[in-house]
């Protein structure tokens, strides 16, 4: 259904359900205007959980991220009044173009799935998912991210422009992307999502398939590229894509083609390249296909 709204790109689609279902948070990295925010949108309202957006500006504060607490005059007592990351899907549109500041507040809820105020800390609902779309750093008024969050997102993709075929298709159509999306019907809720989320995680990872993916990531550990390679974070997260691909395939087991298939996506924006300061996702993705080419597939 999704693909009724964002045209021309079904892996990107399949690949940010998978997130999803791997627990994980999508980062959605391209140039404007190509379908970030529409996708975060329709995943949003496919999946029929609890739904909020924020469009991230330099003047954002951690505060209208978090929420603030408020007097409440009747009882003379202070209250937590929630902000926009209590839900379970956020939106946090052009993440980039917030200060680092405020891009913290957001990191430790995606790594704690909670936030602390006062002292207090503020459990957000489960599930949580952060679905992120940025520009390019090269474009004005944009805050590289730092490496640590980075790392707490899953999934990173690009989207690119759509087929010809599809773009006129649209053209000739006239048909907005809100127009798109209200015809959209919720399939799953919260609770079903979470059970979703749990049978994925239970799917089996034999030492075979394991032991390759591993593999992988040790050798972004040796490689002489490599400033910052993968963290068993990250491997533990892409353990958890292959598992979730396999569900979406409608097998029960991880095969070396679910590790093949999201290398890229998991590793790339993952990897800090040596004296790459221009083009290093570049960089990082020829070194990806280095190691997946060279690294032996289990039979």
């Amino acid at each position: 259904r999704v693909l009724s709204v964002v045209r021309g790109n079904p892996g990107a689609v399949r690949l940010s359900l998978a997130t999803i279902l791997a627990r994980g948070h999508l980062l959605l990295e391209d140039v404007p205007g190509v379908g970030k925010t529409t996708l975060a949108r329709a995943l949003a309202r496919v999946l029929g959980v609890a739904f909020s957006r924020v469009q991230f500006t330099a003047d954002l504060l951690p505060s209208d991220l978090v929420g603030v607490p408020i007097l409440d005059p009747r009882e003379g007592v202070l209250r937590f009044k929630k902000g926009p990351l209590f839900a379970n899907v956020v939106l946090a549109d052009e993440i980039n173009r917030a200060s680092p500041k405020t891009q913290s507040a957001l990191l430790e809820a995606m790594a704690d799935r909670s936030v602390s105020v006062d002292d207090t800390t503020h459990e957000l609902p489960r599930p949580f998912h952060v679905l992120a779309t940025q520009n390019p750093v090269e474009h004005h008024g944009a805050y590289p991210l730092p490496e640590s969050q980075l790392d707490r997102f899953l999934v990173c993709l690009s989207l690119g422009y759509p087929p010809a075929a599809d773009e006129r298709a649209l053209l000739i159509e006239n048909r907005t992307s809100e127009g798109g999306l209200a015809s959209l019907t919720p399939l799953l809720d919260a609770e079903r999502l979470a059970a979703a989320q749990a049978h994925v995680a239970a799917l089996t990872l034999n030492d075979a398939v394991a032991g390759y993916l591993f593999a992988i990531v040790e050798g972004t550990r040796r490689h002489p590229d490599v400033e910052l390679p993968c963290s068993p974070r990250g491997s533990l997260a892409w353990a958890g894509l292959c598992r979730a691909r396999a569900f979406l395939d409608g097998r029960a087991f991880v095969i070396p083609d679910d590790v093949k298939a999201t290398a890229h996506a998991v590793l790339c924006h993952r990897l800090g390249v040596r004296g790459a300061v221009h083009h290093s996702r570049k960089r990082a993705a020829a070194i990806v296909d280095e190691l997946v080419a060279h690294t032996a597939v289990p039979r």
